[in-house]
């Protein structure tokens, strides 16, 4: 099986179904965005080998893959993540938070490298929040994967913390003009 079939060569890509769609459509900028999270993510998993967030990046890289194929899916049958991957979030939040100091300040990006990606990834994060929202669907899967990139983008800012204190580098403080 060859990786290309040209059947995207005029601006057109199928959905998971038998939907053919522009490559410019809502749908597909959502789930390009949380492709492009997926990758950020993983490139940030790549700068740690060996982290202790690792085992939770992977886990949010396979919620990540569930709720792209929701998005493309078109009523295909695909679901996307589940309330109990929301809470699990919430418990890494928690957890990290133990063990910083509270947050007094706005914080820059930066920090060790591997934060700064965790930092990237909130951002494409939030976009990625924005793209699906913009799908105006009023059904409880979209609902939940909008709450999912909610509460994601605050986990990955958390972790970008986290990582900075694991790694023994200051976070960024703004300083105002």
């Amino acid at each position: 099986m060859k990786i290309y079939t040209r059947g995207g060569d005029r601006g057109e890509t199928s959905l998971l179904g038998p939907d053919r769609v522009r490559k410019d459509d809502a749908r597909i900028e959502a789930y390009g965005t949380v492709d492009e999270l997926n990758s950020v993510i993983g490139v940030a998993r790549a700068t740690w080998p060996g982290s202790p967030l690792d085992p939770q990046l992977a886990a949010v890289q396979a919620d990540l893959f569930e709720v792209g194929a929701f998005l493309a899916s078109s009523g295909a049958g695909f679901t996307t993540v589940g309330i109990q991957r929301i809470e699990a979030l919430e418990h890494g939040i928690d957890a990290m938070e133990e063990e910083l100091a509270p947050l007094r300040s706005f914080i820059l990006p930066g920090g060790a490298p591997v934060a700064a990606q965790l930092h990237l990834a909130r951002t494409v994060c939030r976009r990625a929040e924005r793209r699906v929202v913009a799908l105006e669907r009023d059904e409880e899967e979209f609902r939940t994967s909008v709450a999912y990139l909610n509460r994601l983008s605050d986990f990955l800012f958390v972790a970008a913390r986290f990582t900075n204190f694991k790694l023994g580098v200051g976070d960024v403080p703004w300083r105002g003009k």
